[in-house]
């Protein structure tokens, strides 16, 4: 058990060797473009979520330099973290919770360089998400965090025993609940749209956008269906073992990942052979080795 422990930390360990100047490069492009969001589209109309949403209401309240505010609750949530989650699950958040609060106070002051008008809240909103959004997903790529409500959440799932998603939507909602109490609830309609964008934007910059479909097929004319793909459209099939649940019957399941460019043929092509086929699609992000 121990070997096998020593084993998988060593693995880890080779990740995250792999690439560190990209992976270091990634990391400040994506602080930045959060940082400039922030300082740009997000602070001026007071859209509130997470640890950066603690600063924009302590701003507009109390007029506390939101980067301080930042910074002091990163420190202490990668403390809280360090006691509660131990040292492993906290170092890749600690250059991030250092850097952003750096890089919103080193862009503090671009709104004197790049003027924009942010009388039209909802493209402004729109816009500042998408920003931050791929930020964050270049931060995520790269393996590390931000810090602020990512180390909250994990804190939160395990001694409440929920998932890091329900987690997220409890943080985040009561921060998000007290920006409606400081800005009203136009802000707080405003804030979930931009949460909503940014959580897109973010999955989008991890996984790309699909340019394959992976196909699962059970069907009485496995022959047939499999000629149709490697012949027809020229795509490569692999053949799976399944058993049905409920009868315990056993069944040939055909896989195969082709161009959503052709989804329609395939499709269709099924529905030709055997009207009665199952299949399941699902998007392909990445496809590796084979054809």
């Amino acid at each position: 058990m121990l070997f096998r422990k020593r084993k998988e930390e060593n693995i880890i360990k080779k990740i995250y060797e792999h690439d560190k100047l990209e992976r270091f490069a990634l990391l400040l492009l994506g602080v930045l473009l959060v940082a400039l969001a922030y300082n740009l589209l997000i602070l001026p109309i007071k859209i509130v979520y997470g640890m950066s949403g603690v600063g924009v209401i302590l701003n507009g309240v109390y007029g506390l330099n939101p980067s301080i505010v930042i910074l002091i609750g990163d420190i202490l949530l990668l403390f809280l973290s360090w006691k509660t989650l131990g040292f492993e699950k906290t170092k890749n958040s600690i250059i991030g919770s250092i850097l952003l609060p750096i890089f919103i106070a080193l862009t503090a002051n671009i709104g004197e360089y790049i003027v924009i008008d942010t009388s039209d809240t909802l493209l402004i909103t729109i816009c500042g998400a998408v920003i931050n959004g791929f930020g964050l997903g270049l931060v995520f790529k790269s393996g590390f965090t931000t810090g602020g409500t990512d180390i909250l959440n994990q804190i939160v799932s395990k001694y409440c025993k929920i998932s890091i998603g329900n987690a997220m939507f409890l943080t985040d909602g009561v921060i998000i609940f007290i920006g409606m109490f400081a800005f009203g609830w136009t802000q707080l309609m405003y804030s979930l749209i931009s949460l909503y964008i940014i959580s897109i934007m973010t999955d989008k910059v991890i996984l790309g956008i699909s340019n394959s479909k992976a196909f699962y097929i059970i069907t009485t004319n496995e022959t047939d269906v499999k000629k149709y793909i490697m012949s027809t459209l020229g795509h490569g099939v692999t053949v799976l073992d399944g058993r049905g649940g409920f009868t315990g019957n056993h069944k040939k399941v055909i896989m195969c990942v082709i161009p959503t460019s052709e989804y329609f043929a395939l499709k269709e092509g099924i529905h030709e052979i055997d009207k009665d086929a199952f299949f399941l699609v699902s998007d392909a992000y990445e496809v590796f080795g084979g054809e």
